[in-house]
């Protein structure tokens, strides 16, 4: 008969081995937790809001992104305005042609290479920008009003972490 260590049982014995717990998946089909569904419908209703905001303006939301892409650093061609905001070249040429029919915009062909042309802001496009990003900022700080500060830094902490790690894959 085999002899078992101190402390150790014949019925704890023919136990397996204790395994780490499985690391809990993130994916759920239930729409109440999936992560990818609530940063979408999050998305969806903070850009809805937005919207409504910038409605008076006769500013629609791609031409926001376009702007607050612009009141960072002016004279982005057409093709790098596409890949800043993620949208196809051609949507930025219409979203573009609107926003210059709106006097929001200019087209400044580069003195360096004829083919490519920058978007600069006229002075009605740089003086939307502190009355637009208020209300960005007013539809966020609305959102995350009952939040504690560090639950806030979280928020963007994971965010940015996800991000990243999408990117990284490729996504």
């Amino acid at each position: 008969m085999k002899k078992l260590p101190a402390r150790t049982t014949a019925r704890s014995a023919a136990r397996p081995a204790a395994r780490a717990p499985a690391r809990p998946t993130a994916f759920d089909a239930d729409p109440s937790r999936s992560i990818g569904y609530l940063i979408r419908e999050t998305n969806r209703l903070v850009l809805a809001q937005l919207q409504t905001l910038l409605a008076p303006h006769d500013v629609t939301l791609g031409q926001y992104f376009v702007l607050r892409e612009l009141w960072q650093h002016e004279g982005f061609t057409q093709r790098e305005l596409s890949e800043r905001i993620a949208i196809q070249e051609q949507s930025t040429v219409v979203t573009i042609d609107a926003m210059e029919k709106r006097d929001l915009v200019v087209r400044v062909r580069s003195t360096q290479d004829r083919r490519k042309i920058h978007i600069h802001l006229t002075e009605r496009g740089r003086g939307l920008r502190r009355e637009l990003l208020g209300y960005a900022a007013r539809v966020i700080n609305g959102a995350t009003a009952e939040f504690e500060p560090q639950e806030v830094e979280t928020l963007r902490s994971l965010l940015r972490k996800l991000k990243a790690r999408l990117e990284q894959r490729g996504a």
